[in-house]
């Protein structure tokens, strides 16, 4: 089963922490991202974490050299969000991200920010950071 990296996991992967550990080996053991959850880590990163950029480009190599072929975010997962956001009550954002996730032909998606074991399209979310 295909597994789909919410931002918070690579946010995570940065880390030097224990959600940063397990962060890392699940993303080590491959997958997908979406260019829109790479943008979001370099915002974040920017943003909240304040890092500089060789930092910030040093860690989206390392996320690249894992899952080296981002979902691109095109108007087909848009209209795809907008209607996924309409019909479950969830942020567009969040839903980007479920439709990216989708349209990759991934049975799951771990994300801390939507709720753990919540199924949709044939898409399983789960929290990895719950004891």
């Amino acid at each position: 089963m295909k597994t789909f990296f919410d931002t918070n996991v690579l946010v995570y992967a940065s880390q030097a922490d224990p959600k940063g550990t397990v962060a890392r080996a699940l993303l080590a053991e491959g997958g997908v991202v979406s260019v829109q959850v790479l943008n979001e880590f370099v915002s974040v990163s920017r943003r909240k974490l304040r890092r500089a950029w060789p930092e910030i480009e040093t860690a989206v190599g390392f996320f690249l050299s894992l899952l080296p072929t981002p979902v691109p975010l095109t108007m087909e997962t848009h209209l795809a969000a907008r209607r996924l956001a309409s019909s479950h009550q969830i942020s567009f954002y969040d839903a980007l991200i479920v439709a990216a996730a989708i349209q990759a032909g991934c049975g799951r998606l771990l994300s801390e920010d939507l709720q753990n074991g919540f199924q949709l399209k044939g898409l399983r979310i789960e929290n990895p950071f719950l004891p």
